[in-house]
């Protein structure tokens, strides 16, 4: 019997369970596809992303330039030091007996600091005085001679030699009480000296010897240290070639001169001393090794709180620009070639935008050039910055996190 021979459209060769399968309806494998693609739409993350396959722009947080009449202002490396400083030392050698003062309170100005061994120098004193007396004692004798031999001289009943003894010896009985009488006084000072006095008032430091130590005038012994604290000075130095420049600039009209010559300490916390100082002098000199030129200003310290050595910032008006731009210092990126800031462009994008300045005024850079008013200036996501990729601008305040301004929007994260 001769086999038909099968083709693909003959029914009869398949078995049950593929003749199941086809029969199954091809309607629901499409549906699911297209609710996949549905879905995916929804979400805005097809295969190419939003945007036809580009990240959204990044947000920066910018301020809008805007000029401002300020005072620029420049912090400088300065030291405190007190305003009087007495190095007490032995003026006489001797044998410390007695401290009078307790270490670090207020002294003043005659006070009673040390007793050296007195006993030494009241005898001394005591025999200068006997000596003065007998010096005393011999010029009287020479003036009786010499009023006796004053008339036997103009009558020629003595010799001339005689006559010019009479008058050498009393020269020299005089000379010799004006001795005395020196002697006395020196002697007096060393009873003095023994009694250590503070010269000034002041904080006194630690005492630098104790009961019973021998201290020597000659070498002339460091027994404490005196420092008048109530005003004290603030050394400060400023680089010439900036002199030079703010002057400059005040001779072109960028700058007005500073109408106040009050400078202002910022301590190590950030905090700014209450109370003002005055700035005294500018040296006329700049230093060979350095560049600097020396300032100084007087600050009061009515209660002590600032002691002498403490490193601190002095704040100085320098000058006042009546047409400036403030920028917060972190917008700023300063180097060798120049100072920088980033500034977003009417299309979105980034560019780097070179800029003068001049000064600080607080926490911001005073820009004298290369910013006009309503440019937008980045503070803050520089790391969300691509080359050649928009950016989405967003005001930036001081009082926030720094990160704040470019955060995502929650809304990205949620799908």
């Amino acid at each position: 019997m001769a086999l038909k021979p099968q083709t693909a459209l003959d029914p009869a060769p398949l078995s049950s369970s593929a003749a199941r399968l086809r029969r199954v309806p091809a309607w629901p494998l499409a549906g699911l596809a297209a609710l996949t693609l549905a879905a995916l739409s929804g979400c805005g993350q097809g295969a190419g992303g939003p945007q036809g396959g580009q990240m959204p722009p990044a947000p920066v947080g910018v301020i809008t330039a805007k000029t401002s009449s300020v005072d620029v202002t420049t912090e400088l490396p300065g030291r405190l030091e007190a305003i009087r400083t007495a190095q007490v030392r032995a003026r006489v050698t001797g044998v410390v007996k007695r401290r009078l003062f307790t270490e670090g309170s207020v002294v003043k100005s005659g006070q009673s600091l040390f007793e050296i061994d007195p006993v030494p120098y009241r005898a001394a004193l005591d025999s200068a005085l006997a000596t003065e007396a007998k010096a005393e004692a011999v010029l009287m004798q020479a003036q009786a001679t010499l009023d006796r031999n004053r008339p036997l001289a103009q009558a020629k009943a003595i010799s001339d030699q005689d006559w010019v003894s009479t008058q050498a010896a009393y020269k020299q009985a005089q000379a010799d009480v004006a001795a005395a009488k020196a002697a006395v006084v020196q002697a007096k000072l060393n009873v003095d000296y023994a009694a250590v006095l503070s010269p000034i008032s002041g904080r006194i430091g630690r005492a630098e010897v104790t009961e019973g130590a021998l201290v020597s005038a000659g070498e002339a012994t460091l027994l404490a240290t005196v420092q008048q604290i109530d005003k004290l000075y603030v050394n400060f130095t400023e680089s010439a070639a900036d002199a030079m420049k703010l002057k400059r600039a005040v001779e072109a009209g960028k700058f007005q001169k500073a109408g106040s010559a009050e400078v202002h300490v910022v301590l190590d916390d950030g905090s700014v001393y209450p109370l003002a100082g005055q700035l005294l002098f500018s040296d006329i000199t700049v230093d060979s090794t350095s560049g600097q030129v020396t300032l100084r200003a007087e600050l009061p310290n009515p209660k002590g709180e600032l002691l002498p050595g403490l490193y601190v910032k002095v704040r100085i008006a320098t000058a006042r620009a009546t047409d400036a731009i403030l920028v917060p210092q972190q917008a700023v990126s300063r180097g060798t070639a120049g100072d920088t800031v980033m500034v977003v462009t009417p299309d979105k994008q980034v560019s780097v935008r070179p800029v003068q300045l001049g000064g600080t005024h607080g926490s911001d850079w005073v820009v004298l050039g290369g910013l006009q008013p309503g440019d937008q200036v980045v503070v803050d996501g520089f790391q969300k910055i691509r080359p050649k990729a928009a950016v989405n601008p967003v005001p930036w305040t001081p009082t926030g996190p720094a990160s704040a301004p470019a955060a995502a929007p929650a809304s990205a994260a949620s799908h």
